[in-house]
């Protein structure tokens, strides 16, 4: 089974206007809302991609049913610990400027962070367990290896999309695969990118510390792959459609990664599907779809 663990979920809440005036009574003409969170944003395109998955994490009041209350509409099963507070809503203003306020999210004590650290020690062999996303302020800095300490002497497949000393600390423990983008490698490693040359230079210094497998995501020019065993790969998704929206396509690019790598154990034919779920979202208004996905795998070369 997969896991994907999210450590401060949000309610996103996008309000559509045309002009935002400070200090005046603004007009939204159209309004979402969604469960947010990168560990939940992977559950859901796994989701529409076929894959089962259980979403972990914190959760907490109202705002916290209203996002179980989501997961289960789209038949995502979930594990989430209970803690006492809302979880947090964030704004985005969407029109001729995008304009976002996220807030921080509720207190978590340390019983709550041993509940949630036993329920993924509960692991069995050969389960995947994603962790995605920053530590928020109420968390210890050391999240993720508090529980990847915990967990290192069972056989369970660790991948991880974060940023900065967070990600570099969690390379000890061998995850298959990190996914910083290009300017994250550049800030975790505090290097001056220049070259393709340099990029992959400077990806598998991500390998030599312990990583299986590195993807750095590029944006509108795809992605590269170093890895164990494989020569270093740049793929370019086709352009097929205007970018629309690229918020949650690194969730994508995970999703699609772990679901053809549970099917083939290839990890090109993964690192392939990546990129193109990634697109997938990038072109859509929502998370990738597996009609979207296949539509971009048929035409990539």
């Amino acid at each position: 089974m997969i896991y994907t663990v999210t450590f401060s979920p949000a309610i996103d809440y996008v309000i559509d206007v045309d002009k935002l005036d400070l200090g005046e009574i603004n007009r939204g003409y159209n309004e979402h809302v969604y469960a947010g969170g990168k560990g939940i944003n992977v559950s859901i395109v796994l989701s529409n991609l076929g894959r089962e998955s259980v979403a972990t994490g914190f959760l907490g009041g109202f705002t916290g049913e209203f996002i179980k209350g989501e997961l289960e509409k789209m038949n995502i099963k979930s594990k989430f610990i209970q803690i006492e507070g809302n979880t947090r809503i964030n704004v985005k203003l969407k029109g001729f400027k995008e304009t976002a306020i996220n807030v921080s999210g509720p207190n978590i004590g340390n019983d709550k962070i041993e509940e949630l650290i036993q329920y993924i020690e509960t692991l069995k062999e050969d389960d995947l367990l994603c962790i995605s996303g920053a530590i928020p302020k109420t968390l210890p800095d050391n999240m993720y290896e508090l529980i990847l300490e915990r967990i290192k002497d069972k056989k369970i497949t660790i991948v991880i999309d974060s940023t900065k000393q967070i990600l570099l600390k969690t390379l000890k423990y061998h995850p298959l695969l990190v996914k910083p983008n290009q300017e994250e490698l550049e800030e975790m490693l505090g290097v001056k990118i220049e070259s393709k040359e340099d990029l992959v230079l400077n990806a598998n210094k991500l390998l030599e510390m312990g990583a299986h497998n590195v993807i750095v995501s590029l944006g509108k020019d795809g992605a590269l792959i170093v890895g164990e065993g494989i020569e270093p790969n740049f793929l370019k998704a086709p352009s097929i459609k205007p970018v629309v929206n690229t918020v949650g396509s690194g969730d994508s690019m995970v999703a699609g990664f772990i679901d053809e790598y549970i099917n083939s154990k290839d990890v090109l034919r993964a690192f392939r599907k990546s990129v193109a779920t990634g697109s997938a979202t990038a072109f859509s208004e929502g998370l990738a779809t597996k009609i979207e996905v296949d539509e971009i795998l048929e035409k990539m070369e």
